[in-house]
């Protein structure tokens, strides 16, 4: 049977329909959490982005259930998104170029905007940056934040991997398999942009990806990382945070 689309009326059932008959399948969401504490559970397919902002205390879960996906990461202040994520102060001060667990995402101010809790892949990147598909579509998923293209900078991508060689030059080393997670703690508010697409390093085509966020207030000033570095980091975030604290209720 022909579908009749020529006009809006037709088009708009035509659409309609589909929507209906289409089958969602959300992500799967953490064990334990109390689902009125979800801010965001979204599964995103491949070629797709998302765009939120988080309060401060908030835990982010990302998953990789088929095994290839590629989450491009970007961390904007919420309220000053002229501070964001420096990629080369996340390596440098922490003095290490793998993403694994305990490691801060800091901004260019040498504040911790997300520290990294848990990591099930350990295949991660923070040489490469995004892929040209990753840029546009972190671009796309900005501008619904109000943000401009000079407010998209380098990101860091989880589930495909990358090790430097002894010569310098770069390897990827694909995923860990399906079933990968990683968890982070927001420490301060912040817009999170990711996209999901391909490393610039590995072009295999990707898979779903989970994002799942939940409140978890309590859990603002934890400390997960003993290291100097890290600890002066968080010392700098607490300083600012509660300086703004005070302002907002002065």
């Amino acid at each position: 049977m022909t579908t009749n689309t020529a006009d809006t009326t037709s088009a708009r059932a035509h659409a309609r329909s589909q929507a209906a008959a289409a089958t969602h399948t959300g992500p799967e969401l953490p064990a334990g959490i109390d689902p009125a504490s979800i801010t965001l559970a979204q599964r995103i397919p491949s070629g797709g982005y998302a765009n939120v902002v988080l309060a401060r205390g908030t835990r982010v879960r990302l998953s990789d259930p088929a095994g290839s996906a590629c989450a491009h990461l970007l961390l904007l202040r919420a309220e000053s998104p002229w501070e964001r994520l420096n990629v080369a102060d996340t390596v440098k001060v922490p003095w290490q170029a793998y993403l694994g667990a305990g490691h801060p995402l800091l901004s260019d101010q040498g504040r911790v905007l997300a520290t990294l809790l848990t990591d099930t892949s350990g295949h991660h990147d923070t040489l490469c940056g995004p892929s040209d598909l990753a840029r546009r579509q972190l671009r796309m998923a900005g501008v619904k934040q109000g943000l401009e293209p000079r407010d998209i900078g380098p990101s860091v991508s989880f589930f495909r991997g990358v090790r430097v060689e002894p010569d310098g030059g770069l390897t990827p080393t694909g995923g860990a398999g399906a079933g990968a997670a990683v968890e982070l703690l927001v420490h301060l508010p912040v817009t999170l942009l990711v996209a999901n697409a391909e490393h610039p390093l590995d072009p295999a085509p990707t898979t779903d990806l989970d994002l799942v966020a939940w409140a978890a207030p309590a859990d603002a000033a934890l400390t997960p990382n003993t290291d100097p570095e890290y600890l002066r980091a968080v010392e700098n975030t607490e300083q600012d945070w509660h300086a703004r604290t005070l302002e907002a209720h002065a």
